[in-house]
């Protein structure tokens, strides 16, 4: 079993939902990931999301858009992600980190060195939100190979013949868009994403997660009730931005304490 399957049969056990934090390669600082990663684990984080900075990163909203622009004006590159999974195994990160990236920066690294690179340095899977499944195969060989799980996204707007395509593809878990759009805090969740996820289920038996638009303890025990774990990315970075320097770590680190359900 993979360490992203292993806490999902550990978690389904206990009765709990994966609380996966989004946190992204150099923000707010160059270094800052690793720092939070740890510590972040401690107050509750089961897997990490993982971002890596992009010049047009189209499925998402202006606050990891903002992330993202920080993240490269500290200089951070594809490498530097690599080498900050590294760090966090380094001092003691043990949770599932998965990093998530667009293809063009993967390409121009080099599929199968990447997914080699990753998996030395600590990493357990790839997220890919612009790989088609029609696409996928040569990352799919490279991540099977590399002993890394490859994550695939399903809308509610997927058909059912598509998520039977991606559900033979997917490994390690699905990622289940909480609504159409682009990620970004929202008050409330979509009263139809108990019958989405029913419909993903009937194709698979990986676990599900939800994701966009979670932000309070609230959303995440309501996906619970559906779904094996819920993402956290915009409202988390929203905290570390609105915090003084000084007070970022342990803002981050109430906010995601007070996910727990």
């Amino acid at each position: 079993m993979t360490r992203i399957s292993q806490m999902f049969a550990r978690l389904k056990q206990e009765g709990r939902v994966a609380l996966m934090p989004y946190l992204m390669t150099g923000f707010p600082e160059r270094d800052s990931a690793p720092e939070l990663a740890l510590v972040l684990q401690e107050a509750g984080a089961d897997l990490f999301e993982f971002g890596v900075p992009f010049s047009d990163p189209l499925a998402d909203g202006a606050t990891v858009q903002r992330a993202s622009e920080r993240a490269l004006k500290n200089g951070v590159r594809l490498r530097d992600t690599v080498e900050q999974v590294a760090t966090m195994r380094s001092r003691g990160v043990t949770v599932p980190l998965v990093p998530m990236g667009y293809y063009n920066p993967f390409l121009q690294y080099g599929i199968e060195r990447l997914t080699q690179d990753m998996a030395q340095a600590g990493a357990d899977g790839l997220i890919i939100p612009d790989l088609p499944p029609e696409e996928a195969e040569p990352v799919h060989s490279a991540c099977r190979t590399a002993g890394l799980d490859l994550v695939f996204f399903v809308a509610p707007t997927t058909p059912d013949e598509r998520i039977a395509q991606i559900a033979r593809l997917a490994s390690g878990f699905i990622y289940c868009v909480a609504l159409t759009g682009v990620t970004g805090a929202r008050s409330a969740l979509w009263s139809g994403l108990p019958d989405f996820l029913a419909r993903v289920r009937s194709h698979t038996d990986v676990p599900l997660v939800v994701g966009f638009g979670i932000s309070t303890p609230e959303h995440v025990a309501e996906v619970g009730k559906v779904a094996s774990g819920a993402i956290v990315a915009s409202a988390l970075i929203n905290v570390l931005e609105a915090a003084a320097p000084a007070e970022r770590t342990e803002r981050a680190v109430a906010y995601v304490r007070s996910l727990r359900p």
